[in-house]
């Protein structure tokens, strides 16, 4: 029901993957040649799974462990912490799972039955401003049943609970060293996942290794990995040409990406594959200019995807008209459907209707480290589009992602651009984590026939192809509204040295690395 085939292939260094290099093999010694050293743009805001709902979760997947998970190949969740997990009803509302036996924390802590209810109560009971509460939307209770069985009453219907267990905001921690009400301080790190947290430096780099303790399906291919975190991708790219590191994932920009296409012969490869993560505009209803509707819909009639795409991602991205990414079940182009093409003379006819008849003044506010060095050229062209027009006056202002969430969480931003990186491949993702009064945007909206009716009514459904008519009056919706903008879908492109192997089974369906995968060849 979830065609996830990524079709990834290799697009540089093909010579180097022939048998004229030495015909690479597997090593049989996951260490024989140090640590693998992965570089991102991309670090994490916390090491405390209840206080994040962002990329914080690439980490997560690798040190903590989650009761569902997606092993390489599968598309939906399957077993990992537990041994098996089911809705035990008709109706979808009571899900139980099993623990694998003999279950233990990196330091020999037991994980039981009680530690998995301690790590999602505590989700809810934190409730932090940038934590994934929202996702628990559903979820009534949380039973402990003996050491083994865990027991999740829903309070309605929900088909994608399963998903929203395998996503790393549900890490089972342990309760003696997280707090049930308060996020843990400390940069100290005690989960159950196939890497433990060796040291951390915030920003600067990440050491994992293996922990002795870990079962799961996760079958690792090497015994360390180091994280390090760039500022920007010309220092990260530069880095892996330098032999500093052996991967980039998270950041290249495009001129990165085309040049790696261009080296046929190098000593390095780029592995492509199909994307769901996209990029965003949200406008906050608290801003005297950005809460009218007509402001908002001259905006949307204005941007210009296709430039956006072509002049400053170089077609490394895909123009995008809806909430919701090609690829998944129920993906409409409700924007370009209701707007068509950019066009002045709609964005001033629809100004001119709502009585606004002046150059219309907008902060857009945008992260410098969060989703790669071209987002500031991004809103650059934006800014140029719109004042083009010569019906809007843009300013832009910047932050560093961690000041940056503290604002947008506070409403201090008349428009902000925001990436989504799905918490699980279903449509679903792409629309509940933005409606509500708790959102994943920290701006309140409603729409309440999308939170009461629609999504309700679609969750009812584990047959997701049934539910697309209740997805696409859900995108429609927030066309109507304009709340949401969005501008395109990305692509995933992992950069590596030629030695290196795993990178195409590296990537989960939510487009998080799983390290565990990468590995040296060897040559005989």
């Amino acid at each position: 029901m979830f065609n996830r085939n990524r079709f990834l292939r290799r697009v540089a260094a093909i010579a180097s993957l022939s048998l004229a290099t030495g015909c690479g093999l597997l090593s049989s010694d996951p260490n024989s040649q140090g640590p693998i050293v992965v570089g991102t743009t991309s670090s994490p805001s916390t090491l405390d799974p209840a206080g994040a709902w962002d990329g914080s979760w690439e980490m997560f997947r690798n040190i903590y462990q989650t009761l569902l998970a997606y092993p390489n190949g599968a598309t939906t969740p399957q077993p990992d912490a537990a041994e098996s997990c089911a809705f035990t009803d008709s109706g979808n509302r009571t899900y139980s799972c099993r623990l694998r036996d003999g279950m233990e924390f990196a330091d020999g802590d037991p994980l039981n039955a009680k530690a998995v209810q301690h790590s999602i109560d505590r989700i809810r009971s934190i409730n932090a401003p940038s934590g994934p509460a929202g996702l628990l939307g559903s979820l009534e209770s949380v039973e402990a049943v003996g050491d083994r069985e865990v027991v999740f009453h829903l309070n309605k219907a929900d088909a994608t609970f399963p998903f929203v267990l395998a996503t790393p905001a549900m890490s089972i921690v342990d309760p003696s060293d997280y707090p049930s009400r308060s996020l843990r301080k400390d940069s100290q790190v005690n989960g159950s996942g196939p890497y433990r947290l060796e040291s951390y430096e915030e920003g600067k780099e990440a050491v994992l290794v293996r922990n002795d303790h870990y079962r799961g399906f996760a079958d690792r291919q090497n015994n360390e990995v180091t994280i390090r975190y760039f500022q920007d991708s010309a220092t990260m790219v530069k880095a892996l040409r330098d032999k500093q590191i052996d991967v980039t994932y998270r950041g290249l920009t495009a001129d990165d990406i085309i040049d790696l296409q261009k080296q046929g012969g190098s000593d390095l490869q780029l592995v492509d594959g199909a994307g769901t993560d996209i990029s965003y505009l949200v406008f906050n209803p608290k801003d005297s200019w950005a809460k009218q509707p007509a402001v908002r819909k001259a905006v949307a009639q204005i941007v210009d995807r296709g430039a956006i795409a072509h002049k400053v991602y170089k077609d490394t991205v895909d123009p995008l008209y809806s909430m919701v990414p090609k690829g998944l079940t129920g993906h409409t182009t409700s924007y370009f459907d209701d707007f068509g093409d950019p066009s002045v003379a709609k964005a001033r006819k629809i100004l001119d209707g709502a009585g606004i008849h002046q150059r219309v003044p907008l902060t857009f506010w945008y992260t410098t480290d969060r989703y790669g060095s071209e987002t500031a050229v991004m809103f650059q062209e934006l800014k140029r589009q719109l004042e083009n027009s010569g019906l809007f006056t843009i300013t832009l202002r910047s932050r560093p992602w961690k000041t940056y969430v503290v604002g947008y969480q506070k409403g201090e931003y008349p428009v902000f651009g925001r990436g989504w990186f799905p918490d699980f491949p279903d449509a679903d993702n792409f629309i509940a984590p933005f409606v509500g009064e708790k959102n994943a945007l920290g701006t309140p909206y409603p729409a309440k026939t999308i939170t009461t009716v629609l999504l309700p009514h679609s969750r009812t459904e584990t047959d997701r192809g049934k539910v697309v008519k209740d997805l696409g009056a859900a995108q429609q919706i927030i066309v109507n509204d304009t709340r949401l903008v969005p501008l395109w879908q990305g692509r995933q492109f992992l950069a590596a040295s030629d030695d290196i192997a795993g990178g195409e089974r590296s990537l989960d369906p939510s487009t998080i690395m799983m390290m565990w995968e990468l590995h040296r060849k060897t040559s005989w």
